[in-house]
């Protein structure tokens, strides 16, 4: 105990403000890696490497394995270079995010749309009888992020958004039926686009689990960008809605009409944030509705 005291001491005494400086970028790097990482299919995968590496280390050290210890110091480069391509998409996306914070342009600075207020009660009134008649709906609201290699995939439209015009895209068994609405600049840009699918290990547990299609695309295209997806499901006609690999389900029409007002209501992301928390404090938690 006395040498562990005198260690420590020792450690302090050589401790000055550099040093803490050059500590706390190191957490905030593993706090940031840790951080992105949270409720994704990696995480798991992060888990289990952790669990590995701490069990060779323990045969490595407490066991006399030549050929082993061989082994493992020779595979350590080539596990070094497979990480990246592993955790590629978590990779991608954590840039994307530190890329969406710095954004300091035109794009980020430009006010709130003038047809805006009308744009959002049409999608409202869409959702509300879409809900009404169990007719499946994805619809994707742009914000800042452009969504065009999303629109390509569609059918180009680039029309003025009404709730008919949306009911006529998700009648059943129609050509346009399957797939997302895109939303940009008060205009439906585009339908039947093709969203990507979520990654993220909410869905694995209930009853996120059993979310169809449309969900797991609205989570998806929310994780990869900072656009708002509304969803009808087809099964109940219950609405939810996603953003940032976040999902509020069982909304009726005024809690949609507040929660997309807020979130496109200025520029300003901390006031719509905490206005969003003062409204529906579950939208931000960890465990969702």
């Amino acid at each position: 105990m006395t040498e562990f005291l005198n260690n420590l001491f020792f450690i302090f005494q050589r401790l000055n403000w550099l040093s803490v400086i050059d500590i706390l970028l190191v957490t905030f790097i593993f706090f940031g890696l840790l951080y992105s990482l949270r409720d994704t299919q990696a995480m798991v995968l992060l888990r289990g490497v952790i669990m590995l590496v701490v069990l060779i280390i323990l045969l490595t050290s407490l066991v006399d394995l030549p050929a082993f210890s061989w082994l493992v110091k020779n595979a350590l480069p080539a596990l070094l270079l497979a990480i990246p391509v592993v955790f590629a998409p978590e990779i991608r996306r954590t840039l994307e995010r530190i890329g969406r914070a710095g954004s300091f342009g035109p794009a980020a600075a430009k006010s709130i749309d003038l047809n805006l207020a009308q744009t959002i009660r049409a999608v409202v009134s869409a959702c509300a009888r879409l809900s009404a008649r169990q007719h499946g709906a994805l619809i994707v609201m742009q914000r800042l992020d452009s969504l065009d290699e999303y629109a390509a995939s569609g059918v180009y439209m680039n029309a003025k958004v009404t709730p008919e015009l949306l009911l006529q895209a998700f009648y059943p068994n129609t050509p346009l039926h399957d797939g997302a609405v895109i939303i940009a600049n008060g205009k439906l840009v585009a339908a039947a686009c093709v969203m990507p699918l979520s990654a993220s290990g909410v869905l694995n547990r209930t009853p996120e689990r059993q979310m169809g299609l449309r969900h797991r695309a609205a989570l998806g295209i929310s994780e990869i960008s900072d656009a708002i997806a509304v969803v009808v499901s087809e099964e109940t006609g219950s609405i939810a809605i996603a953003h940032a690999g976040r999902m509020l389900r069982r909304l009726d029409t005024e809690r949609l009409e507040n929660i997309l007002t807020a979130f496109f209501r200025g520029t300003d992301g901390a006031h719509n944030r905490n206005l969003l928390v003062r409204l529906f404090p579950g939208l931000f938690k960890r465990k969702e509705d």
